[in-house]
């Protein structure tokens, strides 16, 4: 028979056992997280915390968003060697263009940074383009919609969001015109930017004969982990003549029309030129990856005489290759100055360093910010990084006229932009598109437009910041920690 002593010590022994395996399991799922994220050891704390305060629950949230994962679709090997035949035939265009114009690569401005892109897989310098840059949404989709309208062989859309409302529906039944016309009309989406965008408007697409491709479809991204990994794209191309990116997506709040937001600044391109073939690359091959069509025919990568003396580099970007390299490279480069334009300013510490030591070293840095947050949390976390950086002499400024979208960075005499925000998700989880400009003609206007969003902006300083109340300081302190989680 058993005693109670025994029963009692019996069961504080299984106890005890439940407690070491917990604390195995907890240790083991700690290991996991920081060897995974061994080069990113501040997204590896955030993880670690997030297990101590729900050890089981938060290794399965880790494998599902946070845990490092490309989905890849099988490429067949004649497709692969297809793709990158046409890369190499437009990079020896490019090339000879350049020849033929009498530029010498090696006396591109910021040498340095042209070469670190070529070599980090990004596309070559291209030569003879023209450039228009809009400030704001209804000037870009006028010109858009005009370029649509003219379109003879085919129309290739790609966006991250895409609304089903006034802005959209100008923009579907124009492409149904014209899939009705006979012209090849491709539309893209993102599976989770565009969640909301409903069945029937994309029906009312294929019956007129409008191919569509959803990037990721939030189902599919969930079971494949890769929940995080977004197309952010913002890509039109017509006749493959004319390509247009940016900050735009497809919507009313684009326009202004959201009153709880209203006046919407961003920054969007249209190009004529060499450099629409890269742009065409990138939305070709991202069909391939979402329908698993290729299309590399020549008629999509026209003969273009030349449009204008610009020199263009197109920068596609994914979490196979980063752009983090890009920005941190016009950092450290910059002797005179940096400007910087972005609705989100979370970064990696080695960004902040390189930011942080251009200040010091006497470059001009200025960062412009929104005043009014579209996301509350990301906001704090982007107001976390400002003291630190104002200590080094660096400015802020909070753009008071809307919400500001636009993302550029000028550093001296080039500038980059596109749809890459100043974040960590941008850096190295989303697949983006952006231009390197090194003609004085568009990055003067992205100076001047620069200039006159500072006249339209409060600047932050460092005497009062100091002064903000300390249930902020914790917010924004809290929202920093948990960033890689937004």
């Amino acid at each position: 028979m058993r005693t109670c002593d025994t029963l009692y010590f019996g069961g504080e022994t299984k106890s005890l056992i439940w407690i070491i395996l917990a604390l195995l399991l907890l240790v083991f799922q700690i290991a996991a997280v920081v060897i995974f994220e061994y080069s990113r050891p501040y997204k590896a704390v955030t993880w670690v915390v997030i297990l101590f305060l729900f050890p089981l629950f938060g290794y399965l949230l880790y494998f599902f968003i946070g845990k490092e994962y490309i989905l890849k679709r099988p490429i067949n090997p004649a497709d692969h060697i297809r793709l990158e035949q046409v890369r190499e035939h437009l990079s020896e265009r490019c090339e000879r263009q350049r020849i033929e114009g009498g530029v010498n690569p090696a006396a591109l401005p910021n040498d340095r940074i042209h070469s670190i892109l070529e070599h980090a897989a990004s596309f070559p310098v291209a030569v003879g383009n023209e450039t228009t840059v809009y400030a704001a949404g209804e000037e870009a989709f006028e010109d858009m919609l005009q370029a649509i309208s003219l379109a003879r062989h085919h129309i290739h859309i790609e966006f991250y969001i895409i609304r089903d409302d006034e802005l959209g529906f100008r923009f579907q039944q124009l492409l149904i015109q014209k899939a009705k016309e006979g012209v090849k009309v491709k539309l893209m989406y993102d599976g989770i930017g565009s969640h909301k965008l409903r069945k029937s408007f994309v029906n009312r697409l294929h019956e007129a004969g409008v191919e569509t491709g959803c990037f990721s479809p939030p189902l599919i991204s969930f079971f494949t982990r890769s929940l995080n990994y977004r197309n952010h794209r913002k890509i039109v191309v017509v006749d493959g003549r004319i390509g247009y990116f940016g900050g735009l997506n497809i919507g009313d709040e684009y326009l202004g029309k959201d009153p709880k937001i209203g006046y919407w600044r961003d920054t969007h391109f249209r190009i004529e030129g060499n450099a629409v073939w890269w742009i065409q690359y990138t939305f070709l091959t991202d069909w391939y990856f979402v329908k698993g069509i290729l299309l590399a025919d020549p008629e999509y990568y026209p003969l273009q005489e030349s449009k204008g003396k610009e020199w263009v580099q197109i920068v596609k970007s994914g979490p196979d290759k980063p752009i983090l390299n890009l920005f941190f490279s016009c950092f450290v480069s910059a002797k005179r100055r940096i400007y910087i334009e972005s609705p989100y300013f979370v970064l990696e510490p080695g960004v902040i360093l390189a930011l942080k030591t251009a200040a010091i070293s006497g470059v001009d840095v200025k960062v412009i910010l929104p005043a009014v947050p579209d996301s509350k949390v990301v906001y704090l976390a982007s107001l976390s990084y400002i003291q630190e950086l104002l200590q080094t002499g660096a400015r802020f400024f909070l753009y008071e006229k809307g919400f500001i979208h636009s993302k550029v960075v000028i550093a001296d005499d080039l500038a980059c932009s596109g749809s890459a925000n100043m974040d960590n998700r941008s850096f190295c989880g989303q697949f983006e598109l952006n231009a390197i400009f090194y003609d004085g003609k568009t990055v003067n206007q992205l100076v001047r437009d620069f200039c006159r969003d500072l006249s339209a902006s409060k600047e932050i300083e460092l005497s009062q910041y100091e002064k903000r109340p300390q249930l902020q300081k914790y917010k924004e302190a809290f929202a920093r920690l948990f960033s890689p989680l937004f």
